[in-house]
């Protein structure tokens, strides 16, 4: 059986992250899964405000349209703001997912209510309107700051600490069922905030990694031969 040829995306113009995003997706890498990691050629080298973000999405989209000639079956854009994805639906017919929607549902799979973990103070703004643009305002509990830099992320033992610290207050002050990671350079981090949260809390609270539940959501979609709806995503010339 041909492999399914899938292309994770860091809309980023550098490549220093790619092998944590690797990393990130071996856990839920299917044998029968080919994957590659590709990255923009022009723009910021992270996404920490709305401007690295509006600057970086057209690359995306340019990047997209190459990826799909080269015989790609699907693409999993590495950013939990989506940077580029619907602009890229409406000129490729294969799937393309960002972050933040397979991790939300994921989450709703198993609670009610949940909090987002992000980086910045810029990206807690950033991201705020995601649950009202989806429609999920009653299951927001909250959304807290780690500050923590895209560039300290690989310092994990902190992260850790600063990311169980903040969830710990989700779930204690602002009602939080399950926990969000706001970013996709959070790699290695879910399953110890979730161990650490059991311990603390002597109750089991899911830590969704992004990186994992849009990675095997989107290979879910290639599978059932599913694309963008052309009723929602005007094909664009």
């Amino acid at each position: 059986m041909k492999p399914l040829r899938i292309c994770i995306v860091a809309p980023v113009a550098t490549a220093a992250y790619n092998q944590h995003l690797l990393d990130a997706v071996q856990p839920v890498m299917p044998p029968d899964v080919e994957v590659s990691v590709r990255n923009i050629s022009t723009g910021h080298d992270c996404i920490e405000y709305r401007l690295d973000w509006l600057q970086n999405g057209y690359p995306v989209v340019q990047l997209a349209r190459e990826i799909e000639r080269e015989g790609h079956d699907g693409i999993w854009l590495s950013d939990f703001d989506m940077c580029g994805v619907e602009a890229a639906r409406e000129v490729i017919d294969i799937p393309i997912l960002g972050g933040f929607p397979p991790a939300a549902f994921t989450a709703l799979a198993l609670s009610e209510r949940l909090s987002i973990m992000t980086i910045l103070p810029s990206t807690l703004a950033m991201q705020q309107g995601h649950m009202q643009a989806y429609g999920l305002q009653d299951s927001f509990a909250s959304i807290r700051s780690i500050d923590c830099p895209v560039g300290d992320l690989d310092k994990l033992d902190k992260v850790v600490e600063k990311t169980f610290q903040a969830a710990m207050l989700a779930v204690q002050e602002d009602g939080a069922q399950s926990i969000l990671l706001g970013c996709t350079g959070f790699v290695g981090v879910a399953a110890r905030v979730t161990a650490l949260l059991e311990d603390a809390l002597h109750t089991y609270v899911p830590v969704i990694d992004p990186n994992q539940a849009g990675f095997s959501f989107l290979v879910s979609l290639v599978r059932m031969r599913l694309r963008p709806s052309r009723a929602c995503y005007s094909k664009h010339s």
